[in-house]
C-alpha cells in the first residue's frame, strides 16, 4: 500500500502533463495578420497548455516526426517546425517564418528580384517559397491521429499614393508615401523603390527612390521641394497653378491581373497661389480711342472704335488670363462679345484692344473681365463698367 502511494506521488513530478488530453484537443492557431503578402514575416501562436511538459523551463513543441508542425504554401513545406514556450509554464508556444516568394520581376528591369528558398527548424530561421494568390497552413499534430489545422490567405495588392495633403504653395515642402505591402521584399531590411515626380511644368521630371519607413512597414516615403530652376536632386521645377504628378509602376497586381502585367498608379496634388485669386491681376477701366489711338470725345454710330484695357500681374509668377470685352445695347442685350487669352509674366503691364462698330445711336454698356480659364471662370479682377453715348 505504501509503495502504491508513493507512486501516485511521484507521477505527478514525472509526467506533468506531457501526454495531452486525446478526447479534448486544445491548441487554437493564431496568425498575426490576416492577410499577408508574398515576402511577408509570418508570426505563429499555439496555445497549448497540455504541451507544457516542464513548468519549470521552456518547453519545445512540432520538432518531432510524431507529433510535428509543418508550415505550407502550395508547393512548399516546412516539417517539424520547433515552436518554442514563451515563458515558463505559459503554455503559449510561438514561431515566425519569412516567405521568399517565387522568381519575378518587381520593378520591369528584366531581372528576378527575388531570392525564393524554402529552409530552417524553428522557431525563427524559417524561409517558405510561395505563389501569388495562395495560403499558408500551419498544422500541429497535438495527439497521435489529432492533426489541427490553421490557414492565412497570401496576396499581391495594388499599390497607392498618398500626399500629405492635396494643395501646397510654391515654398511647402512635398511629402510623398507609396504603400505597396509587395514591395517589402525584404522584412528585416530597409526597401526602396522607385518613382517619378514631374509638374505641368516639367512633364520629364524626376526618378526618384522613396524609402521604407522601417524594415517591415511597406510604406516608402521621399520628400520634394520646388524651385524655379531646372529640376535636379530633390527638387522639381514647376510654377503656381501646376499640377504635381507621382507615377510608380506596380509590378505586383492582385487577380483579375495577371502576373505578368502592370499598370501606372498616378496620383496629383495642386500648387496654390497664396494671394486671393481676385487680387492678382489689377484691371484699368477700357479706353475708347480711334485708330491712330487718340482718346475719343463723342461717338457716332458705324464708327470703327477701339476698345482698350489695360492689365497688370501683380504677382512674381507668370499668369494666364482671359480678357473679355462685352457690349450691352439700352435693352441689356449683348450686342458684341471678344476675348483674347495669354499669359502675363511676373508683374507685367499689358494693352489689349479689340475693335467695334455701334450700329445705332443709344446708350451702351461696355463690361471687362478678367478670367483664368474658361474651365474655371475664376475671377482674377474686378469686373469694370463703362456707360457710353453714340449719337
Amino acid at each position: 500500500m505504501l509503495d502504491l502511494l508513493l507512486i501516485s506521488a511521484l507521477l505527478p513530478f514525472a509526467f506533468g502533463q506531457e501526454i495531452p488530453i486525446f478526447d479534448e484537443p486544445y491548441a487554437p492557431i493564431f496568425f498575426d495578420k490576416p492577410v499577408y503578402s508574398w515576402t511577408d514575416k509570418i508570426k505563429m501562436k499555439i496555445i497549448a497548455p497540455s504541451w507544457n511538459s516542464n513548468k519549470n523551463q521552456i518547453d519545445s513543441i512540432g520538432n518531432s516526426e510524431s507529433h510535428s508542425i509543418k508550415i505550407s504554401s502550395r508547393s512548399h513545406t516546412l516539417e517539424n517546425y520547433k515552436f518554442t514556450e514563451t515563458d515558463t509554464s505559459s503554455g503559449v508556444f510561438t514561431g515566425e517564418i519569412i516567405l521568399t516568394g517565387f522568381s519575378h520581376d518587381v520593378d520591369g528591369d528584366g531581372i528576378s528580384d527575388t531570392n525564393p528558398s524554402t529552409r530552417g527548424s524553428g522557431p525563427t530561421d524559417g524561409f517558405l517559397q510561395t505563389e501569388r494568390d495562395t495560403s499558408i497552413s500551419v498544422s500541429f499534430e497535438f495527439a497521435d491521429g489529432v492533426v489541427l489545422v490553421e490557414s492565412v490567405p497570401i496576396n499581391w495588392n495594388k499599390g497607392t499614393i498618398e500626399f500629405s495633403k492635396k494643395n501646397f504653395y510654391f515654398d511647402d515642402l512635398i511629402e510623398i508615401k507609396i504603400i505597396d505591402a509587395d514591395m517589402n521584399l525584404n522584412p528585416e531590411s530597409i526597401d526602396r523603390i522607385s518613382f517619378t515626380v514631374f509638374s505641368d511644368s516639367d512633364n520629364g521630371g524626376l526618378l526618384l527612390d522613396a524609402i521604407e519607413t522601417d524594415e517591415n512597414s511597406a510604406r516608402f516615403y521621399y520628400s520634394i521641394q520646388l524651385t524655379e530652376n531646372s529640376s535636379s536632386g530633390n527638387q522639381l521645377h514647376s510654377q503656381i497653378g501646376d499640377k504635381i504628378y507621382v507615377k510608380y509602376d506596380d509590378y505586383t497586381l492582385p487577380n483579375p491581373f495577371s502576373i505578368s502585367d502592370n499598370i501606372e498608379i498616378i496620383d496629383t496634388a495642386i500648387i496654390e497661389n497664396p494671394t486671393a485669386p481676385i487680387n492678382r491681376i489689377s484691371s484699368n477701366p477700357v479706353q475708347l480711342v480711334n485708330n491712330l489711338g487718340s482718346p475719343l470725345k463723342s461717338i457716332t454710330s458705324n464708327q470703327q472704335i477701339q476698345i482698350v484695357g489695360q492689365i497688370e500681374n501683380k504677382q512674381e509668377f507668370n499668369q494666364n488670363f482671359i480678357y473679355i470685352f462685352q457690349v450691352k445695347n439700352s435693352m441689356d442685350y449683348v450686342e458684341s462679345i471678344s476675348w483674347i487669352q495669354g499669359e502675363l509674366s511676373g508683374f507685367q503691364k499689358l494693352d489689349l484692344s479689340q475693335s467695334w462698330i455701334p450700329e445705332n445711336p443709344g446708350k451702351y454698356q461696355i463690361e471687362s473681365f478678367v478670367w483664368n480659364s474658361f474651365n474655371d471662370f475664376l475671377p482674377l479682377s474686378d469686373s469694370s463698367i463703362n456707360i457710353v453715348l453714340v449719337e
